[in-house]
């Protein structure tokens, strides 16, 4: 019987440990390990165009189930393909493993073709980043790293030369339970008392919710009931928090909406809960502000904090909702719910004008006219750039639905790839690209990943010619916008020739039957909207420091637009507010 080589051993334990696919371009000297992975009927190698779709599609297979995912490069420029997919992974906190293989190991340190170095260059995105230098090493530094990827929630770089990967395994080599889940953290009992304390003594609390709120939409709904506290949310907790909500009070951020901003700067106490809200502009600095995180390196980065809560969010709920007082006091929550639907109702308007016919079409209306036709357990990948601003206003969330995007990291063209993984978890759940035309094209070649492997997902362009958000950041700055317009391309014939199912739309009332018609088909189809460049408009006190970075806004002064059924949500919620 032939001995298992290091390569074989290595997808053995990834296999182990839950990984299904492994992403990536197959190279020299990453041949032992995809020929391991053809002998293993446990594991699949998903061949992409582009290294860099193959991390991205690792990390949205591993934010859509929580399970480690995994991709791979060959030597040199292979790997370093990887960075921007796992910059958004190890960002986004989603589990990835990432082997990056490696020259010769006798050559390294001499200039060899194609030399890098793997645990420079892939330091600052991974938690854990060690090289495989001797077949002795396996398989404990596969396993370290693993549990590095998973325990602490975000990548594990492993570089392995190709020569050490078809070599024999070690004899006799320890291989042992490998950690898969995450625990949950309870913080102690004096946060908890001091919490509560705090909580106790305020008249009016505010909660602000990020993704660390996943999994504790009832919790954070019987604490704020409690202490008749308003919700806002930044972008990467909407899926979480927004949907069932009667204390919405929107979004904060230059994306945002609502009275979010005037909830937590107009309350005596801020309890941020599992956000890492990076916009430090938005949050108050004359009130107190608790902050709850699983990650106590986020603890009071972003703003002083009175109290720092070391916890899950849902553990930490659950001990501190039975201790408090209930309020009776719904004075401030009335306020905030009355502000959240005239603030909606206001800029509503500027949608529901003639967006019907509209040509160009209205971003708006696609978005809207998506978000109603999509299935109720759609997973949403989103571009960087105006299709954060469509996303976060016209998408509904409802406890089934996942929206990803590179909300963290903020990389363009990392819509389609996401798809990619999204899709390979579930071949019959809708899977929606909301793409930009500047993104789509960076990373077009992998159009041709879903036709190969018939991936039915849809992908719906919103092609404006043009470079929208930076042209937007360039204009409030006073400058004139300039290199920010792209070819005006037919991509729905780019589809089609591809052998992929493709429809261009110019016309709004063309719109519903081609996103019918694409839903119904059963491949991969791409919709090709020609959007409207000028859509946004910008309000006149704008100033270039609330555009540039996203560094400085609030809610009144966003760029104007619609919020589709969101105000529908806010009215219903007015239906709690006592009548005087």
């Amino acid at each position: 019987m032939a001995k298992q080589s290091v390569a074989q051993q290595f997808v053995d334990i990834l296999a182990r440990a839950g990984v299904k696919r492994m992403y990536g371009v197959v190279g020299d000297s990453l041949n032992p390990v995809v020929d391991a992975i053809r002998r293993n009927p446990a594991i699949d190698w998903i061949h992409v165009r582009h290294e860099e779709t193959a991390a991205f599609a690792a990390g949205a297979e591993a934010q859509v189930t929580g399970a480690l995912a995994a991709c791979a490069g060959s030597c040199g420029p292979g790997n370093l393909h990887l960075i921007n997919g796992l910059y958004d992974a190890h960002r986004s906190m989603a589990p990835v493993l990432a082997l990056a293989s490696h020259i010769p190991s006798s050559e390294i340190g001499l200039g060899y073709f194609q030399e890098t170095h793997p645990e420079l260059l892939f330091q600052e995105c991974s938690h854990y980043n060690e090289m495989i230098s001797n077949p002795e090493q396996m398989p404990r530094l596969l396993q370290t790293a693993i549990q590095h990827a998973i325990g602490r929630g975000g990548v594990s770089v492993v570089s392995m030369p190709g020569d050490i990967a078809s070599r024999p395994a070690p004899e006799k080599s320890i291989e042992h339970a490998l950690v898969t889940a995450r625990p949950t953290v309870r913080p102690g009992d004096d946060e908890i008392d001091n919490l509560c304390r705090m909580v106790d003594e305020a008249k009016r609390v505010t909660l602000f919710c990020g993704s660390g709120t996943a999994g504790a939409h009832a919790e954070v709904m019987e604490f704020a009931e409690k202490i008749k506290s308003p919700v806002g949310h930044a972008l990467r907790g909407k899926e979480w928090i927004q949907y069932d909500n009667p204390y919405d009070v929107g979004m904060s951020g230059l994306l945002g909406y609502g009275a979010a901003y005037e909830a937590t700067n107009e309350c005596d106490l801020l309890v941020l809960l599992g956000t890492d809200f990076p916009y430090n502009a938005f949050l108050p600095d004359d009130v107190k502000i608790v902050q709850v995180d699983v990650r106590p390196e986020h603890l009071g980065r972003r703003s002083k904090l009175d109290l720092a809560v070391w916890g899950d969010v849902r553990e930490t709920l659950r001990c501190l909702t039975p201790r408090v007082k209930p309020k009776s006091d719904r004075k401030f929550l009335d306020r905030m719910l009355k502000k959240h639907a005239n603030a909606l109702e206001g800029v509503v308007k500027a949608y529901t004008r003639k967006v019907d016919k509209h040509v160009p079409i209205h971003p708006e209306y696609v978005a809207s006219v998506l978000d109603e036709m999509a299935d109720e357990d759609a997973v949403f990948t989103v571009d960087t750039g105006m299709n954060n601003v469509w996303a976060a206003r016209y998408l509904t969330p409802n406890g089934k639905r996942r929206v990803i995007g590179s909300f963290s990291h903020g990389s363009m063209a990392n819509a389609l790839p996401q798809a990619i993984g999204a899709q390979f978890t579930d071949l019959n759940r809708q899977v929606v690209a909301m793409s930009g035309d500047g993104g789509f094209s960076m990373l077009m070649g992998d159009f041709l990943t879903l036709v190969q492997h018939d991936l039915p997902v849809k992908v719906v362009l919103f092609n404006n010619s043009s470079l929208g958000m930076v042209e937007l950041e360039m204009l409030v700055a006073g400058l004139p916008s300039y290199g920010t317009n792209n070819a005006n391309t037919d991509y729905a014939a780019i589809a089609r020739a591809a052998g992929a199912y493709g429809v261009r739309v110019e016309k709004p009332k063309q719109l519903q039957g081609a996103l019918q018609d694409a839903f119904k088909h059963k491949g991969p189809a791409l919709i090709d909207v020609v959007t409207d460049p000028n859509a946004l408009s910008i309000p006149p006190k704008i100033s270039a420091d609330m555009v540039t970075g996203f560094a400085l806004s609030a809610s009144k002064i966003v760029l104007d637009g619609g919020v589709g059924r969101m105000l529908q949500m806010a009215r219903s919620n007015l239906r709690n507010v006592p009548r005087p």
